[in-house]
C-alpha cells in the first residue's frame, strides 16, 4: 500500500468530525474547514472525506435520499434519522449482540456487526406536526 503523505487540511477535517455530533454533511464540512482554510475547495473536502472513509477513519452514512453524511465516531452505535427534517442524532443504546447471532442463523456468511438506522420524526417535526 503507498505511503499516505500527511495533510494539515484532512487532520482538520478529520478533527473537524470528531467534535461534531450532528452528522454534517460534505458541504458543511466544507464551510466549516473554510474558517481555518479559506482557500480550501469543496473538491479537496469531498477528496479528503472519502479518502478518511476509505482508511476506515471516519464513516459515512447513506440513508437512500438526500446527501451523504459523514460520522467521526467509529464505536458501533445506532442512529435515529427524522424523515421530515432529515436530522441524525446517535442513540444512547448498546448494539445488540444477539441481534448479530439471530441474523447468524439466517446465513452461510460470518456476521460479526450491523448498522442499524431507526425512523421516524424528532421531538422538533412533532411539535410543528402537532399545531
Amino acid at each position: 500500500m503507498k505511503t499516505l503523505k500527511y495533510s494539515r487540511q484532512r487532520e482538520s477535517i478529520k478533527t473537524c468530525l470528531m467534535k461534531r455530533r450532528d452528522h454534517p454533511t460534505a458541504d458543511h464540512v466544507y464551510l466549516s474547514i473554510r474558517e481555518e482554510y479559506p482557500n480550501i475547495s469543496l473538491g479537496t473536502v469531498y477528496r479528503n472525506l472519502n479518502l478518511l472513509v476509505e482508511l476506515g477513519e471516519v464513516r459515512k452514512l447513506s440513508f437512500g435520499y438526500g446527501p451523504d453524511r459523514f460520522d467521526g465516531d467509529l464505536n458501533p452505535h445506532y442512529h435515529f434519522v427524522c424523515r421530515s427534517c432529515g436530522a441524525i442524532t446517535d442513540l444512547p443504546l448498546e448494539p445488540s449482540v444477539r441481534l448479530n447471532e439471530e441474523a447468524q442463523c439466517c446465513c452461510t456468511g460470518r456476521i460479526d456487526s450491523h448498522l442499524t438506522y431507526f425512523y421516524g420524526l424528532c421531538k422538533d417535526c412533532l411539535k410543528k406536526n402537532s399545531h
